[in-house]
């Protein structure tokens, strides 16, 4: 089981399906053909760390890992609602569009189009209330 979590000051929700790790934050690592800007927006969605991981401090356009303060805490992603929609919603369309090269079924696409529909939920609260968004999973 893998446990995908979104959150911001305005709201959060948690992915607990594998079919979402596997094909959305992992999409990069499949056979998908995408151009330079689809890979680069879909990107930022493989530098999504692991809640026990050491990740060391990176960023990229949009984003940022922040490390985790104590024991209590946790490695997260933390970027811009706008830039995880635009690598949300890159991710969703090329699922869409090379389904078979992925290796995704019928029913997985559907889940998880509904998974990023409430993503993209927690994105928008977010960005009407000015907040950045935090992005961690836990296996």
């Amino acid at each position: 089981m893998v446990n995908v979590s979104v959150g911001s000051p305005a709201g959060m929700c948690t992915v607990g399906n594998p079919a979402f790790y596997r094909y959305v934050l992992r999409l990069g690592d499949t056979d998908a053909e995408m151009n330079d800007r689809d890979r680069a927006a879909v990107d930022v969605l493989a530098a999504v760390p692991h809640a026990s991981s050491d990740e060391p401090e990176n960023s990229g356009n949009g984003w940022r890992i922040v490390p985790a303060q104590s024991f209590e805490d946790w490695p997260v992603l933390e970027a811009t609602p706008q830039r995880l929609r635009a690598a949300f919603q890159t991710a969703r369309r090329v699922l869409w569009q090379q389904a078979a090269p992925v290796g995704i079924t019928a029913g997985e696409l559907v889940v998880i189009d509904e998974d990023i529909e409430a993503v993209l939920g927690v994105l928008h609260r977010a960005e009407v209330r000015g907040f950045s968004v935090n992005v961690t999973y836990v296996s």
